[in-house]
């Protein structure tokens, strides 16, 4: 009876492993998030990720991942983006973000309370060479800590070629 039972659940692992891996998108590098915790983003609370650009060939569409509360109190957001490439050359680029219409309605993908976003940072980019890249991402908002902020993330992806 227990060969059978660790049979059953060495395939049912199997067949769930290889769904989850079908599941992927082949053209991400990176798309993680960070949870903000209690919902208040600082200045000092910069989010970083690591991403390994094996081709630098190609061309690439980053892009910022938000999640906000409804409490969100702007119809708007202002980032900067800090890029350190592998050869130690930095740079910062300032970002503001739409995010509702002036009579407040919403611009993101709503569940329930929170407002997703995957909004633009570079689109068709060409990463200069080979290497881990490092990001920042840090609010530059006036408020200090940022109120109803859920989640901050990176999604680096290979534009798809026609």
């Amino acid at each position: 009876m227990k060969r059978v039972l660790i049979r059953i659940y060495t395939a049912i692992s199997f067949f769930v492993a290889l769904s989850l891996a079908g599941c992927t998108d082949p053209n991400a590098v990176i798309d993680q998030n960070t949870v903000i915790i209690n919902n208040n983003w600082a200045y000092v609370n910069k989010i970083k990720y690591a991403v390994k650009i094996d081709d630098a060939s190609i061309l690439y569409n980053i892009y910022f991942n938000l999640r906000v509360t409804a409490d969100y109190k702007y119809s708007n957001l202002f980032v900067l983006l800090h890029q350190t490439n592998p050869d130690k050359k930095s740079s910062t680029i300032r970002y503001e973000f739409k995010l509702a219409n002036a009579d407040g309605e919403w611009l993101g993908d709503g569940s329930g309370n929170i407002y997703s976003y995957q909004l633009p940072f570079h689109a068709n980019y060409k990463f200069p060479a080979k290497g881990v890249y490092f990001f920042e991402i840090e609010q530059n908002m006036r408020d200090n800590p940022l109120h109803e902020i859920s989640d901050i993330g990176l999604r680096v992806e290979k534009v798809k070629t026609p």
